[in-house]
């Protein structure tokens, strides 16, 4: 395997050294659980606040311009899937070798994946650029096709610093850098915040101000990171591209998390599609427009259950590659914990305060979808305790490199039995629109346990065997 740490990548060479970060992973798994989401719930909740504030000033431009946005909005996610994918590759491969107390392997696993990400960067900016015109065409933009082209060919010359952000994020994470990934998120998400009026309407670029908006954002957040890992230095990867050699283990090794990750994104994707015409057949495209924004309200209320979920991926990855499956029990148990907590809390606030939740979202002509927005948003806060069992779940297998059985979960949850269920109560019992919501809900809530009980009995097999040669 290729090694990075010779006297003349870092300072400090030896195979041993540890950070903060990594003595956090290799401690107490409750208390790297804490230190690793609380940073995660910050930096998250101000990239949700930017999504709002970006929304806001771009409704400013008219209804051409937030459709030009929303045209774009799907081969924007795409690409943020493809790159959340292989970070979460990179950041699960990481972790193990840290808990394996490796620094050359998790050196080569962090080169690895930087280079996995500048050929998707290639493979991904290229085609979109040159082809955005007619894809906008393709999915029917009318009026909107110019807007959406000059929008999206700009974000699309940002994608190296999208990716490498998304890949960074998560390579430090994994070392347990909670902290210093916050602080970069937060910078990029602030600067997006105060760049969109300056260049939208203070220097009139409409919405091509918005996309540079965007694409300076993500620089501002890359360059701190990059400082750390090619000249600081200071992290437990040695990064050195001079002595790098490619390693087709280590690939596999990050693809093999990796590609499942992204895979989920487009499941949830496919699931909302599907979802939607569900919605038409049942109802009116009016449900389609409750569906789209109570699943943002849903989004933002569980942040802090996704920044647990994030943790779990680098907590289980460092106690399994330890071989401390007792330590990684401990963790998963302690996440389902602390999430049922949270769960409860925001489902208790958003039963009570979907009325106003539902007023706020609902202002204009939009104002006459209040009343069932509201009925969503009550059915769906009473899945919340039951969300985290099913991402922790899903992210303990990420850490162990099992993610085929976190997709296996996803779609699980969130595509059969979520569909499956939203037909049997709105069609065969005939509860109409918002039995659509009451399946979604009991669709999450069965998958999520299903993956707990899963997750939980692997745990238990790897304690079993390796308790097994000591009994003998």
């Amino acid at each position: 395997m290729p090694t990075s740490d010779s006297e003349d990548d870092t300072p400090s060479s030896s195979n041993q050294k540890e950070t903060e970060g990594t003595k956090i992973l290799l401690a107490d798994p409750k208390t790297a659980i804490l230190r690793l989401s609380l940073p995660m719930m910050v930096a998250m909740t101000l990239m949700t606040l930017y999504n709002v504030v970006d929304a806001f000033w771009v409704s400013g431009l008219g209804a051409d311009a937030l459709a030009a946005v929303g045209f774009s909005f799907p081969l924007f996610i795409i690409t943020i899937g493809l790159a959340s994918g292989l970070g979460t590759g990179g950041e699960a491969a990481l972790a193990r070798t840290i808990g394996a107390r490796d620094r050359a392997g998790a050196s080569s696993v962090a080169m690895h994946t930087i280079l996995l990400m500048t050929v998707l960067a290639v493979v991904v900016t290229i085609p979109l650029f040159l082809f955005a015109q007619d894809i906008f065409v393709l999915m029917g933009a009318g009026d909107a096709v110019g807007l959406a082209t000059e929008y999206a060919r700009i974000l699309f010359l940002g994608t190296f610093a999208l990716l490498f952000g998304e890949v960074a994020y998560a390579l430090m994470h994994g070392e347990g850098d909670a902290k210093r990934t916050m602080y970069a998120m937060a910078a990029g998400a602030v600067a997006n915040i105060i760049l969109d009026p300056i260049l939208i309407y203070g220097l009139d670029m409409g919405i091509a101000g918005a996309a540079w908006a965007t694409i300076l954002a993500e620089v501002i957040a890359a360059v701190p990171m990059a400082y750390w890992l090619f000249v600081k230095r200071d992290t437990y990867i040695a990064l050195c591209f001079r002595k790098f050699r490619p390693d087709t283990a280590v690939v596999r090794n990050v693809l093999q998390v990796g590609l499942p990750a992204a895979a989920e994104q487009l499941a949830l994707a496919l699931m909302a599609l599907i979802l939607n015409g569900v919605i038409v057949l049942i109802a009116s495209t009016d449900g389609v427009a409750v569906y789209s924004v109570g699943w943002r309200v849903v989004s933002i209320g569980l942040t802090p259950i996704l920044a647990i979920s994030s943790a779990v991926v680098a907590v289980t990855g460092a106690t399994y590659g330890a071989r401390a499956y007792a330590r990684m029990e401990t963790a998963l148990r302690f996440a389902a914990r602390l999430g049922l907590g949270i769960g409860i809390g925001l489902a208790a606030a958003t039963f009570v305060f979907a009325p106003g939740i539902a007023a706020f979202f609902t202002v204009g002509e939009a104002a006459g979808i209040a009343p069932e927005l509201t009925t969503y948003l009550r059915v769906m806060s009473l899945v919340y305790p039951m969300v985290g069992f099913g991402l922790f779940s899903a992210s303990f297998f990420q850490g162990t490199g099992l993610g085929t059985r976190s997709l296996t979960i996803t779609i699980l949850q969130n595509v059969v039995l979520s569909i499956l269920f939203a037909w049997i109560f709105a069609a065969g019992l005939g509860l109409g629109l918002s039995g659509i919501w009451w399946g979604v809900a009991a669709g999450n809530a069965i998958g999520a346990a299903l993956g707990y009980a899963w997750a939980r009995r692997y745990s238990a097999g790897l304690q079993i065997r390796q308790a097994a040669p000591t009994a003998a």
